[in-house]
């Protein structure tokens, strides 16, 4: 595998593939996301769908296909994402009277149906979800980060004022905190983003960004307050309680296929995947040692020691179905996996009582295998897990601070994001932004809701700063 400081996307298009998460699909910038893969996204969707449902949302399901003169009833959102439309223009043997935008995303579509299905104060707040692929032309595809067609999860929320959907907007990015913190052990930055990189008809975006390991960001969620655009131009009334006809305030929010990007991406190296335990198909791995007798007998074990780490909770596969291969090999295609955990059993450690124990990475300096009782294991397993989780949480946000920098000058400010992220001072227009990127290739990824207050001048043309305190530059995904 092609070493992360040689080349790091290189080492990226080969760890997707070759860890069986993902193929290349049959049309230019599609996926077909493989069994190992989709587990993963299962269990990232299965704990943010909990979250959202206890939350008071319920999940429906909207059409895939757009009419055309929906998108362009609210001409700010059309304008954004017209050159990644995919558009039907012919079905059914003959040419559409109208054409058929493919689902981008449904603030459209949805946009349609609230303005149905509301008509008084008493039906506020409106909370729904849908779990659905999407379509967006993608001229520079990668797995994952950015595909024609992907998969994620968008909340559509209709609310009486504009206090209520910004309670709405923040508790969504709050979500998408505590989710990449607790399953993706990614320390996220949370914040709002600037009016230059603002999701097309939103009053409000705001964003979680994660530092992956060449020091690039990752925006891994995004929430938006509307304001009453989409309410105008799709006529989401109600009646208030005095009787008056008033414009609803809508949000949106959404995580994708790209927080699976962003895990591996967060904790790879050189010999693949790190998975985190709490996002893993298999989080330990059982490998029987042994040939013949001795090999049956180890594989007995395994199974039975497979019975009691599922009876603990623990996600587990034992490799006993492939005597062609050497348990070397094993090792090593698990660890390119990013098993959390493996577990090698012989006939010496079944001898002795012990499980032989190696972690994906050691968690203490130095630390390789180990040795553990092995009738304890389905008990001092999850604990291990759980400090596995933490570890990697740790490392990563260490990772971070190591490449984040407070910077002043330009010559400083071009240094930085050369190889990391940079906490600059920013005037707040576009046109400055702009020519940040044109000469660093580095954008303001968010405005940090928990920044200390600063104020200063702005690193690039040299006008006063316009959000009192620093925004984060990178390069970005």
């Amino acid at each position: 595998m092609t070493p992360q400081s040689e080349d790091f996307s290189a080492w990226y298009n080969e760890v997707v593939v070759q860890a069986q998460l993902v193929d290349r699909g049959p049309v230019r910038g599609t996926m077909v996301i493989r069994p190992y893969g989709y587990r993963i996204w299962e269990l990232l969707q299965a704990d943010l769908d909990a979250r959202i449902k206890d939350a008071g949302h319920e999940n429906a399901c909207f059409p895939m296909f757009i009419p055309e003169s929906y998108l362009r009833r609210e001409a700010e959102h059309v304008e954004g994402f017209s050159p990644e439309l995919a558009v039907v223009t012919h079905a059914g043997g003959k040419d559409l009277e109208e054409p058929l935008v493919v689902r981008p995303t449904s603030e459209t579509v949805i946009g349609e149906y609230m303005a149905k299905w509301i008509d008084s104060h008493r039906d506020l707040p409106l909370l729904l979800n849908q779990w659905a692929n999407v379509v967006r032309w993608e001229m520079r595809p990668r797995m994952f980060l950015r595909t024609t067609e992907f998969l994620w999860q968008e909340g559509h929320t209709a609310h009486a004022d504009e206090e209520d959907a910004m309670r709405e907007t923040v508790w969504a990015l709050g979500a998408y905190t505590d989710l990449a913190r607790d399953l993706a052990a990614m320390p996220v930055v949370a914040g709002e983003k600037t009016p230059g990189e603002r999701f097309a008809g939103a009053v409000r975006t705001y964003t979680i960004e994660g530092m992956m390991r060449d020091g690039r960001a990752l925006q891994a969620g995004t929430s938006h307050y509307l304001g009453t655009n989409f309410a105008k131009a799709f006529e989401i009334q109600y009646q208030d309680e005095s009787g008056a006809l008033t414009f609803a305030h809508t949000t949106s929010w959404g995580m994708s296929t790209r927080m699976l990007g962003g895990v591996i991406m967060t904790h790879g190296d050189d010999k693949g995947l790190v998975l985190p335990p709490r996002l893993a198909p298999y989080q330990v791995v059982i490998v029987p040692i042994g040939r013949k007798e001795q090999g049956e007998e180890a594989a007995a074990e395994a199974r039975r020691l497979a019975a009691a780490l599922k009876e603990a909770g623990v996600r587990v596969h034992v490799d006993d179905n492939r005597p062609q291969l050497s348990p070397g090999f094993k090792f090593n295609e698990w660890e390119m996996r990013g098993v959390p955990v493996r577990i090698e059993l012989g006939k010496r450690d079944i001898d002795g009582g012990v499980a032989t124990v190696a972690r994906r990475l050691p968690t203490v300096e130095g630390q390789g295998k180990e040795q553990i009782p092995l009738e304890k294991t389905g008990e001092l397993l999850p604990g291990i897990l759980d400090d596995f989780q933490a570890f990697l949480l740790d490392r990563a946000e260490r990772f971070r601070e190591e490449r984040t920098a407070a910077v002043d000058g330009w010559d400083a400010f071009t240094a930085q994001v050369a190889s990391g992220w940079a906490r600059a001072f920013h005037c707040g227009e576009t046109a400055c932004e702009d020519d940040v990127k044109a000469e660093t290739a580095a954008t303001p990824r968010v405005i940090p809701s928990e920044a200390p207050e600063e104020s200063g001048e702005c690193v690039k043309c040299g006008r006063p700063s316009a959000y009192g305190k620093r925004v984060i530059f990178a390069r970005a995904y």
